[in-house]
């Protein structure tokens, strides 16, 4: 009896053991990647709007597609078709563009995470013709290669009419 009681306490022994290495491995292993998530806030988050809206107003499409991942998604305002590349989000641009486009936030709410940020709200387009259009956005920002780049931009106009402010 004493053998396979002190057999019993022995493997209880390993197995607290091999338990507690787990453990103590996954936590090593979540403040090695928490370690790695770079430090930001909201104001820095919206500011890249502003980086892209300032990219717009350069009428540069190369300067606006470079605000994106070169495997970021356009699911844009004006066209029924999503763009997957870069070649595509720059022809969506080129049309865009040339209607001299300048956003402006109406509402926004920003989630951070470790290295992928959101930005999600509404927002207004003037453009020079004098129309605006009202849209529902959602910026997906990751962090790459040293800055902040649009992984995932939606973008869809308001299904009820808006009223001017």
């Amino acid at each position: 009896m004493m053998i396979s009681h002190a057999s019993k306490i022995f493997s209880a022994a390993v197995v607290l053991v091999l338990g507690t290495s787990n453990s103590a491995f996954a936590q090593s292993a979540a403040s090695a990647e928490s370690a790695s998530c770079v430090s930001t806030n909201e104001r820095q988050i919206a500011a890249l709007f502003d980086r892209w809206n300032a990219s717009l107003l350069t009428h540069n499409p190369d300067l606006v597609v470079a605000n994106y991942a070169t495997d970021g998604v356009l699911l844009p305002t004006a066209s029924n078709r999503p763009r997957t590349n870069p070649s595509e989000i720059r022809d969506y641009f080129v049309k865009f563009l040339k209607d001299s486009p300048e956003g402006m936030i109406d509402s926004r709410t920003i989630k951070i995470g470790c290295n992928v940020a959101q930005d999600l709200g509404t927002y207004t387009f003037k453009f020079k013709d004098g129309k605006t259009i009202h849209a529902r956005y959602t910026y997906v920002y990751e962090w790459r290669d040293g800055e902040w780049l649009i992984a995932h931009h939606h973008s869809s106009a308001m299904p009820e009419k808006v009223a001017e402010k």
